[in-house]
């Protein structure tokens, strides 16, 4: 299978994340660190800001690209590339992507965003415009893996 880029993202566990946050006590130490783990994502390179990986429904520029990565006798990975033009956008993107990248396309939906989302506490520190993106992002994430099981 051809490859698209090799600009992989680092991975993240849902343990680590909540652990990050905890130590995030402030709404604006919360942004700093989602901030801080976007410029943690490789930078999307320029043939990839294409519509076709446009997430509709976001108030900023958000690009996600998925890679299927097929390995005999092995399910199906999904490695995803991301960006944004905005800061916390990018961060919010770049936690999906350290999570969720890597993983079949059974265990992205069936990995537990909401309940995390809950355990962070994260709608509470972000606008409604921020919030409705961050939706968009996660229905992207599944109609993909949905359309790659």
């Amino acid at each position: 299978m051809k490859r698209l880029t090799l600009n992989e993202p680092p991975t993240l566990t849902a343990e680590e994340l909540i652990d990050d946050f905890e130590f995030a006590e402030t709404k604006e130490e919360r942004l700093k660190l989602i901030i801080e783990l976007g410029r943690e994502l490789p930078d999307l390179p320029d043939q990839l800001r294409r519509d076709e990986f446009k997430v509709q429904g976001c108030q900023s520029q958000v690009w996600l690209v998925p890679e299927v990565v097929e390995v005999e006798g092995q399910p199906k990975k999904i490695v995803f590339q991301a960006d944004s033009d905005a800061h916390i956008v990018k961060g919010l993107v770049g936690i999906l992507v350290m999570l969720l990248s890597g993983k079949s396309p059974q265990e992205i939906l069936d990995f537990d965003l909401r309940g995390l989302f809950d355990t962070l506490k994260l709608e509470k520190h972000l606008v409604p415009a921020r919030s409705n993106g961050l939706h968009s992002m996660v229905r992207k994430i599944h109609e993909i893996a949905v359309s790659v099981r």
